[in-house]
């Protein structure tokens, strides 16, 4: 059977349709299931419409004009959210440079997406899966003024000569993510010597979760910053966020409390002080372009002496799963490498009161993440070999990265109390530990000077 039979949209959509409820071991004719990461995908490429996987240039059903994906989403507690980013086709640092948005690479293979979507159920085999939905995407004008501009971003890095430097954090919702067996998987790039790793189009995990809880599953959309998508045309969505802010630069958060009418005692104060400043009802965080784009705002605080008072901490981690994780897939590096924060900066003054300075959006370069994955696997290591524990009469000290091994990021408990342990691999128990962004790191970021 040949893609070609597929000759328009419904077409495609009406075939995609019949595998809804069918479980994938009968669709499964070639033992595909058995075999690792992708393995649905091309199952249903293969069993299921017929084609083996074409070129990287061309959408899978090229008469239709229609790209085929498949895409796992989880129960959450807070509800579905996609398993993963989705990976789109690898980047040609040599030619797409020498496109437009609208003749690119991702374009013309992306314009129209199927989507299937599966329920990722780790305790079930891949055989009783099933797809339980099948759309058409197309999209949304607000959205794709976001990605266009996110296209232009990488885009200018390579033209710049800086394609090795090409991060998932500089984008909002169009992302270039490795891909490849490993780091050392690269490529040649036009204006520079140096190797870039090898990279695809992505849309990130943040952004599916958006597109199935609209598209597929019909919830009811998140509130947004921005109403009228038409002022994206000659801004960029942080441009916006900091024209909005700007004019409360230099008030005291007394003043802006008693301005926004938020409660002296109400806890994350500023917060909900940053929330009022950009016309926002619930918490930024929660907004649909915070969320589509995976941005994380911080509330940092300057003392007067300049410093800050804490490193900013991770989620803490498992002793028996970080071992048994790789980098490229770890949870470490796929809450860092995408994610892009938003400082919101508040100084003390003289009186000791503190006052908003500005914002600043941030995401990790990737010499810094370089620097964060050598930490990672010292850590790992220590926890394989096991973790040397000592008792100096008052805590229990440990052999994992400190502070001072690296500029970037070190390992340090993040527990209630002594009592609030994880198990190692040899049996003993030890206090739960996270990764930290070290403070003098951070107050490097966010100084006026930092670029």
């Amino acid at each position: 059977m040949d893609t070609r039979k597929y000759k328009t949209k419904e077409a495609v959509l009406k075939r995609a349709q019949e595998a809804i409820g069918v479980p994938l071991g009968s669709i499964d004719r070639t033992g595909r299931l058995r075999t690792g990461k992708g393995a649905i995908g091309t199952v249903l490429e293969e069993s299921w419409f017929g084609y083996s996987p074409n070129s990287e240039s061309e959408p899978d059903f090229p008469d239709a004009r229609v790209e085929l994906k498949v895409t796992p989403y989880l129960h959450t507690r807070s509800g579905i959210r996609a398993k993963e980013r989705l990976v789109c086709n690898i980047i040609n640092y040599m030619t797409e440079y020498q496109k437009s948005f609208e003749t690119s690479d991702f374009w013309h293979k992306c314009e129209t997406l199927l989507i299937m979507s599966y329920e990722h159920k780790p305790d079930k085999p891949k055989s009783e899966f099933t797809i339980d939905k099948a759309i058409l995407f197309s999209f949304p004008e607000e959205d794709l003024r976001i990605i266009k501009q996110d296209w232009e971003k990488i885009i200018s890095k390579i033209r710049n000569g800086e394609a090795h430097s090409i991060t998932e954090g500089d984008t909002l919702y169009l992302a270039a993510c490795t891909k490849g067996v490993n780091a050392s998987s690269v490529r040649k790039q036009p204006f520079s010597s140096t190797p870039a790793k090898q990279r695809a189009y992505s849309l990130k995990s943040s952004y599916m979760t958006r597109i199935l809880n609209k598209y597929i599953f019909g919830a009811e959309e998140d509130e947004h910053i921005i109403t009228d998508w038409r002022i994206l045309s000659n801004n960029t969505f942080e441009d916006i966020i900091i024209e909005r802010l700007s004019p409360f630069y230099g008030q005291t958060v007394d003043r802006l409390a008693a301005y926004f009418e938020v409660l002296g005692h109400a806890k994350n104060k500023n917060e909900l002080l940053l929330s009022r400043m950009m016309g926002v009802k619930g918490r930024v965080s929660q907004t649909a372009e915070f969320q589509n784009a995976n941005i994380v705002p911080k509330t940092v605080r300057i003392q007067k002496n300049g410093k800050i008072k804490e490193s900013m901490s991770f989620p803490t981690f498992k002793f028996n799963e970080i071992i048994n994780e790789d980098w490229e897939t770890s949870s470490l590096k796929e809450m860092i490498e995408p994610t892009k924060f938003m400082f919101a900066i508040f100084e003390e003054n003289v009186d000791g009161d503190y006052v908003f300075k500005r914002i600043k959006f941030w995401n990790m370069p990737a010499q810094d993440i370089d620097e964060v994955h050598r930490v990672w696997e010292r850590t790992v290591r220590i926890i394989k070999d096991g973790v040397k524990l000592s008792f100096d009469g008052r805590v229990t000290r440990n052999n994992l990265p400190k502070q001072s091994e690296s500029y970037v990021a070190h390992v340090r408990p993040h527990a209630r109390d002594s009592n609030d342990v994880y198990p190692l691999p040899d049996g003993r128990v030890m206090s739960k530990q996270c990764f930290w962004l070290n403070r003098e790191y951070i107050e490097k970021i966010i100084s006026e000077e930092y670029r």
